[in-house]
C-alpha cells in the first residue's frame, strides 16, 4: 500500500475512535473556566509548541476565553533556559503568572511527559506546579498519556494505529480536537470569518 493511501485510512480509524465522551466532558470543563473568568495556559513543545500558539488565538477570538502559551515569549522562554534549566519554564511561568484554582492547563504532546525516559520533563514540572496550584488539567497527548494522563482531570488520548506515525497523527489530532471545541456551540462565542 502506498503511503497515502495508508497514511489517511489511518487518519479515518484514529478519527472513528476518539473518546468523545472527554470531548464532550472537556467542552464543559472550558465553559466553566470562562464563566470563573479563569485562564487558559496552553503548554507544548516542538511541534506542540505551534500548536499551543495557534490554539491561544483561537480560544481568545473565537471564545473569550483569556488564554497563553508560555513558548509564545521567546526572550523569556530562552533567558529560562539559560539561566535555570528547559525543565522549569513551564513552573516558572505559573508562578510569574499567580495562576491559582480558577485558572487551567492544556497539555498538548505526543507523550505527556515521562520522567523516567527524561522527556518533556517542563510538561512535568508544570503539571506539579500546576496541582499544587489547584489547576484543573487538561490535556490532548498520545501514545499512554504519560505523566499528563495520570495527573490530569480530562485528558484525550489520541488513539495509536501505527507506532512509526505516532508523531504526526497525534500533533495532527491535537489540531482537530481543539477546533472541535473551539467550535462546539457551548464554547464558541464569535463566529469565524469563513
Amino acid at each position: 500500500m502506498d503511503h497515502g493511501k495508508k497514511y489517511f485510512n489511518q487518519v479515518i480509524t484514529v478519527a472513528q475512535n476518539i473518546d468523545l465522551r472527554l470531548f464532550e466532558e472537556m467542552a464543559q470543563e472550558l465553559v466553566a473556566l470562562r464563566r470563573r473568568e479563569g485562564r487558559l495556559f496552553i503548554l507544548g513543545v516542538g511541534g506542540s509548541a505551534g500548536n499551543a500558539s495557534h490554539a491561544v488565538n483561537d480560544f481568545r477570538k473565537l471564545c473569550g476565553i483569556e488564554s497563553y502559551a508560555p513558548t509564545d515569549n521567546a526572550s523569556e522562554l530562552t533567558a529560562r533556559t539559560n539561566d535555570e534549566g528547559f525543565e522549569t519554564v513551564f513552573e516558572s511561568f505559573f508562578k510569574v503568572s499567580r495562576a491559582n484554582q480558577k485558572d487551567a492547563v492544556l497539555v498538548l504532546s505526543v507523550g505527556g511527559g515521562n520522567a523516567e525516559r527524561q522527556v518533556s520533563v517542563n510538561i512535568i514540572r508544570g503539571l506539579e506546579e500546576a496541582r499544587k496550584r489547584g489547576m484543573k488539567i487538561l490535556g490532548i497527548v498520545g501514545r499512554d498519556g504519560g505523566f499528563t494522563k495520570r495527573v490530569g482531570d480530562c485528558v484525550i488520548v489520541v488513539p495509536t494505529v501505527d507506532d512509526e506515525l505516532v508523531t504526526p497523527h497525534t500533533e495532527s489530532f491535537q489540531t482537530v480536537v481543539w477546533h472541535g471545541l473551539v467550535s462546539h456551540p457551548a464554547v464558541q462565542l464569535n463566529a469565524t470569518k469563513w
